[in-house]
Formats: C-alpha cells, structure tokens, sequence
C-alpha cells in the first residue's frame, strides 16, 4: 500500500507530548489559584468601568420591551422564517450534492464584505460551515435589531445595552471556537492536535504575563526595540522635567523652516506612534521637509505623580516646551500639532493663552481631536457616574489607573479586530503572533495619573464643560475656545471610533480663527500614520464649514493619497522662511540622552 501522502504527517513525539501536558496542567492549577485569590480581593473590572453596571441598563430594556410583546413576537417571527428559509436552502445543498451537485443556494444573509471571520473558503463552499455562518448571523441580526427598537430607552442606556450586546455577539461567532471553525478544524487534524496544545501554553504564558488577567499577545514584542528598528529618527533628549522629556531632531536638509514644528501627543499611549518605521513616520518625513522638528515624550507615571494635574500637564509639557525651544533655537513663535487627547490639552492652552494674549503659537494642528464630547461615540458607554467612581477608587489606591485598563476598553471597541482574531490565531491555531509595529505601539500601554485622569473624565467626557465659555478655569482664568484666533487645521478620520469624525467637526463652529478642515481615510490610527508613498486611502477636502458636518461632506472634494502633503501645504504659510539647519545642541540646551530618550521606554502593565 502506498502511504506517501500520511508520511508526510509528523506524528508528535509522546514523550514530549507528555511532558508538555504535565508542565501545562503544573501552571494551570496554579495560575488558576492565583488568579482566584488575586479576584477575591479586588474589584472585578472590565476596561475603564465596572462590568456589573450594565445590568441596571439591561434590566430597563428588558422592561421597556416587555411593554410592547408585539414587537417582539414580530422580531420573533420574522427569525423564525429566517431560519426556515435557511433550513429549506441547506436541504436542497445537500440533496444536490447526494447527486454530486453540490451548489451553494442564494444565501438568506451574508457577511458584511470586511469581515475577516469568514474568509475561509469553506464557510461558503461546505453546506454544514454556510449553515453555522449564516444561523449566527441571523441570531446576532436578531438580536441587535431587537435591542436597538426598544422604545423609551434615555440615549446612555440604549448605547451601552446596544454596546455590550455586540460584545456577546462578537464573542459567540462560531469562528471562536474549536468545533465550528473550519480552519482550526484543519489544522488540529493535520498537526494531530499540536496547535491547541501549543494554544493553551500562549494562554498560559499571557495570563502570567498580565499576574492573573488575561493579556492577549497581539506581536511579537521581541522583534522591536526603541531606537534601534523603532522610533529610530535621530535626535536628542535636550530637556526633561517630572511629566516629560524633550525631543530634538536633527535636521536631514541644508536649510530650515525658521519657525519650529512642536509635536504634543497623547499621553494615554506613546509618541512613537509618530516614529514607527521609516517608512511610515511622520516625524522623519516632517524632518525631510525641512521642519526642525521638537517632541514632548510623556513620562510612564507612577504613585509619585498621582496629584499631578491637567495644569500640570499644561505646564510642565507645552508650556514647559515653548520655554526650552526658545532657548534651543532662539525662536519664540512656533507651530503646533495636537494629537487626540494632547489637542484636548492643545484646544484648553490655546483658550488660555487668548485670555493672557499670549501668541506664541503661529498655528495649531489637531490630528483626531475632540473638544466637543456631546457625541463623543462608544466610548460613552464607559463614563456615567457609577463607573467614574470604581475607576476614581482604583486610582486613589494606587495613584493611577493601569495602563492596562485603557487599553482593554480601547480593544473592545474593535473587539473581533483587536481581541477574538488573536483568540483564535494564538489559542486555537496555536501560531506565534506576527511582528506589527503598530500593534507593538498598541501594546505599549501607559498609566494614568489620578488628578489628572479623575478631571478630565469628569469635565470633558461627563459633563463637556470644555465646550462652554467659562465652563473650565485655568490657574483662576474661566476660559473661551471662541476666543482663539489662531490659525487651525484640523484632521479627523472617517472611520474613527475613539474620536468620531463629526465630534472632530463640531470645533470648526468653535474658533474664530481661520479653520480648514480635512477628513482622511480609515480610523484613528491608520488614518493618520499613511505615508504619501503609500499610496493609500484617501482624504476630502472643503472650502466651506457649513454647520452640519454632512453637509460639509456632500460638498467635500476627494483626493487620492495621503493628506500629510495637504497639511504641509497649508503649513508653509507659517513657517516665517528659510534658515540654516539647527543641530540639537547649538543653543543653551545641551543633550541630555540620544532620541527616543528613557521616558518612553518605561514598558509598565
């Protein structure tokens, strides 16, 4: 008989098999004790909020949809012939194929083109695969519909019940699990069960890893490190103080724009987002064309800074910057990038400096910046007063909120993107997860200090104080976006679901200085770190505000291509000319350290 074809299947060795199997069981057994005593003295969380706040908002729709059984007799009924017409499809499949015709039949409901769950070939092409993939589709249909009808529901409770449904969809797709995913199912057979073997060690090894909660490795952290294939733009650290380090880069041209380009990033993730690969970093192509370019690199803090304010942050970053780039470079006057929660930080400076007349900023950019926070999209879901105060308690223990925290929430807003497809490649295909610099940045997270943290939850997200005249106070000072005049740029992405594109939008009501408004492609991230020689995505433009951001949109014009070279377009009437290159350290300010410096390499949980 020939047996080539099972030849080439390597069977596992049994003893090494079994080896494994007892060090797995070993580390079960006790990361299972450690995790249960670890929950027996802490307050269970879920992101930023408190997991057991949702039930209030489930019990009100649930009675809410109980006043009207019609309706959901009707949802009901119109499942239940959903499901017939599915089940009269897949039987004529497999009769044709008992006559070796086996066809796939007009699906009663398909994927949405983008999603990555059901690419495999056999979710379509096998009868019983097509049956499991469109009888959860009419399940999730059904059950979203169902919830998102519910009559008398205040918009907070119907948000969070819609929010916290997808979630439990999300996670019941038939993808995420052994039996019902074709292509575990392959490859369990093929490796003789290798692959959740291996599976269950990198689950063991990231729930070691985050001390008894489950931190799902998105790439292999090995394959990066800061400054050498990573945030690897020269330069130097040429001042620092409690909440940050400086950065400098050198120059890559002859001559330079004579007003400096200061950067202020998020402090809720890393600068290097900015400064990823060559290829795609925008302070290295900012450099190239000709910006002498400074970047504020926030601390990693720890209990120690737990009083530190959102005035601090204002003062000991920008404002603390302004001081140390005048004495780098002699110039008082330079332009400004604000991105996400470091335009918040950038909007509330500008308002501010208004009210002193201090205009040391030619120009404000913000990259996905939200001032406005009456829409500020999914992330609602996590601030209503109850779930302010658990995270309020678990900051005041410890002075800060893990970095961790933030990062689930901001996971599960893309749950199947950012947490169940490393499900299913780590734990049920058991392979090594791939070396991406993005999601190494995304992992990378950073904590939050309690003052800091506690106000801007408060006073931005709760109660959009920021939006009104005088609604926040600033060392005694009540202030007014629509006093700036500043020249602003403004960049939202349309895909954006941290900082939605219409809530970017609502500034452009705001300032009374000349605004341009551009919308890029894809989302938070994506959208803004795109290389011009990328080629991809694509940006609008308009020459008009009107007050409603679709209208602006009907009347957009769209470009192909990255809009950096559109922000550096409307940069250079700004940049005050041409003078010779600056090195880091020609001025007062000596180097402290090379570029990225120490602050950003605090790798924290």
């Amino acid at each position: 008989m020939n047996d080539a074809p099972n030849s080439e299947v390597k069977l596992p060795d049994p003893v090494e098999l079994s080896r494994a199997v007892a060090g797995i069981a070993e580390r079960s057994q006790r990361l299972v004790s450690e995790f249960l005593a670890k929950q027996s003295g802490e307050t269970p969380s879920s992101g930023m909020g408190d997991p057991f706040n949702i039930a209030g908002a489930f019990f009100e729709m649930t009675a809410k949809l109980m006043v009207d059984p019609t309706r959901l007799m009707q949802a009901q009924v119109t499942l239940w012939s959903d499901y017939m017409q599915l089940w009269q499809r897949t039987t004529e499949r497999f009769l044709g194929a008992a006559k070796g015709t086996d066809l796939p039949s007009e699906p009663v409901i398909e994927a949405a083109k983008n999603d990555k769950r059901f690419k495999d070939p056999a979710w379509q092409d096998h009868a019983v695969f097509d049956f499991i993939k469109q009888s959860y589709l009419l399940s999730a249909r059904f059950m979203q519909n169902t919830v998102r009808n519910v009559e008398g529901l205040d918009d907070k409770t119907a948000k969070k019940v819609d929010f916290y449904t997808r979630q439990f969809v999300d996670a019941m797709a038939p993808s995420n699990f052994v039996l019902t995913n074709p292509e575990v199912l392959r490859t369990t057979v093929e490796s003789r069960g290798e692959n959740l073997v291996k599976g269950l060690e990198h689950m063991l090894d990231d729930l070691e890893r985050g001390k008894g909660q489950l931190s799902i490795k998105m790439t292999d952290t090995d394959a990066f490190k800061l400054g050498e294939n990573i945030a690897t733009t020269p330069g130097k650290v040429v001042f620092q103080n409690d909440l940050m380090q400086l950065i400098q880069y050198a120059p890559s041209t002859g001559k330079v724009r004579k007003r400096p380009l200061l950067i202020i990033p998020p402090w809720i993730n890393k600068f290097y987002i900015l400064d990823l690969k060559p290829k795609n970093s925008f302070i290295r192509w900012a450099v190239a064309q000709g910006h002498t370019v400074f970047v504020v690199s926030w601390v990693n803090p720890g209990g120690r800074l737990a009083e530190k304010s959102f005035e601090d942050y204002m003062d000991e970053g920008p404002f603390a910057a302004l001081g140390a780039i005048e004495a780098a470079t002699g110039e008082t006057q330079v332009n400004v990038i604000g991105y996400c929660i470091g335009g918040t930080l950038l909007a509330t400076m500008l308002a501010y400096m208004a009210k002193k007349g201090d205009r040391r900023f030619v120009s404000a950019t913000f990259f996905t910046t939200m001032v406005d926070f009456a829409e500020a999209g999914e992330l609602s879901v996590f601030i209503d007063e109850e779930q302010i105060q658990v995270i309020e308690d678990r900051m005041r223990e410890k002075g800060y909120l893990e970095g961790g925290n933030m990062a689930g929430t901001f996971n599960m807003l893309r749950a199947n993107d950012l947490i169940w497809s490393f499900v299913v490649n780590n734990y049920l295909l058991g392979k090594e997860p791939f070396p991406f610099d993005l999601l190494f940045w995304n992992s990378d997270a950073t904590r939050m200090p309690y003052a800091m943290h506690s106000f801007y939850l408060r006073n931005m997200y709760q109660e959009n104080r920021l939006v009104r005249p005088g609604g926040i106070t600033i060392h005694g000072e009540p202030i007014d976006l629509t006093q700036i005049q500043t020249p602003i740029f403004i960049l939202a992405t349309k895909e954006d679901h941290i900082a939605p594109w219409k809530s970017s939008y609502a500034a452009t009501q705001l300032y009374r200085g000349p605004v341009k408004f551009c919308l890029a492609g894809s989302g938070h991230v994506a959208g803004v770190v795109n290389p011009p020689d990328a080629q991809k995505y694509h940006y609008w433009t308009g020459t008009k505000l009107p007050k409603q951001p679709d209208a602006w949109f009907e009347a957009a014009t769209q470009h192909p291509g990255s809009w950096w070279t559109e922000w550096d377009k409307w940069a250079q009437k700004f940049d005050g000319g041409l003078v010779a290159a600056r090195q880091p350290g020609d001025g007062k300010l000596k180097p402290i350290e090379d570029a990225p410096g120490a602050y950003v390499k605090q790798r924290v949980g």
